[in-house]
C-alpha cells in the first residue's frame, strides 16, 4: 500500500532534516527532490544545457559529494525555473511517491505540482536570519569561506527566484500544515510531524 508524505518549504528550514527522520521512523522511501535539480544545475557546468542535463540524469549523479555546496543551490534554483527541465523530471518522482511501502519527498513543489493527491502536506519553514545561520554553520563545517551576510543575502534571492518563478513556484499547498521550526528543536519538529501522520494513517 501507498503512502505519501510530501513536505515543501524554503531552503534551511529543517523540512530535508524531518523528512529523513520521518522516513526512518516509519520506514518510508525518501526522496530530497531538491538533489534532482541540484544534480541538474551541477551538469551544467560541463557545458550541457538545463534541458539535457536534466534527460541525462543518472542516479549515480545524484550521489555526488558537491550537491551541497553553495554553487550547487544557486545552479539549482535557475534550472529548477525552466518549465522543460521541471517537466522532464516529474515522472521519475511521482512514480517514487506511489511505490509500494510509503515515501516522504521533500522539495518545493511536491504538495502543489509532484504530489498534489498525498495522504499529508506539510509546509516547513523559518525566520530568514534562523535559515541563514543554520545553512552559514552548515557551509562553514564544509569548509566553505561565506560570511552570515552573505548566504542570508543568498537565501533571499533564492526565495525571490523560486516564488516568482512562473511553473511550479515555491508555495505552500492549501491543505498543508504550516511547521515554524524558527523556535523548534528538530526533536519537536520530527515528534509533532509524526503524530500528525500516525494520526492520518489512523485515518
Amino acid at each position: 500500500m501507498s503512502f505519501c508524505v510530501a513536505i515543501d518549504g524554503p531552503a534551511a528550514a529543517g523540512k530535508g532534516t524531518i523528512a529523513r527522520a520521518v522516513a526512518d521512523h516509519f520506514g518510508f522511501a525518501h526522496m530530497d527532490t531538491g538533489l534532482l535539480y541540484r544534480a541538474t544545475g551541477v551538469k551544467t557546468f560541463q557545458g550541457l544545457s538545463p534541458l539535457e542535463a536534466a534527460q541525462n540524469l543518472r542516479a549515480e549523479d545524484l550521489k555526488r559529494n558537491d550537491l551541497r555546496t553553495g554553487d550547487a543551490g544557486q545552479a539549482a534554483s535557475r534550472v529548477a525555473a525552466e518549465p522543460e527541465v521541471r517537466a522532464a523530471l516529474v515522472d521519475f518522482q511521482q512514480a517514487f511517491a506511489r511505490r509500494e511501502g510509503g515515501a516522504v519527498l521533500d522539495g518545493r513543489d511536491i504538495g502543489t505540482v509532484i504530489c498534489p493527491d498525498a495522504e499529508v502536506k506539510l509546509f516547513v519553514t523559518a525566520t530568514d536570519e534562523v535559515r541563514a545561520q543554520r545553512r552559514h554553520a552548515e557551509l562553514r563545517g564544509k569548509g566553505e569561506r561565506v560570511t552570515l551576510e552573505q548566504v542570508l543575502e543568498d537565501l533571499r534571492e533564492r526565495d525571490a527566484r523560486d516564488s516568482a518563478r512562473a511553473t511550479a513556484p515555491l508555495a505552500a499547498a492549501k491543505d498543508a500544515v504550516l511547521i515554524d521550526t524558527s523556535e523548534m528543536s528538530i526533536d519537536e519538529a520530527v515528534a509533532q510531524v509524526v503524530a500528525l501522520i500516525e494520526a492520518r494513517r489512523r485515518g
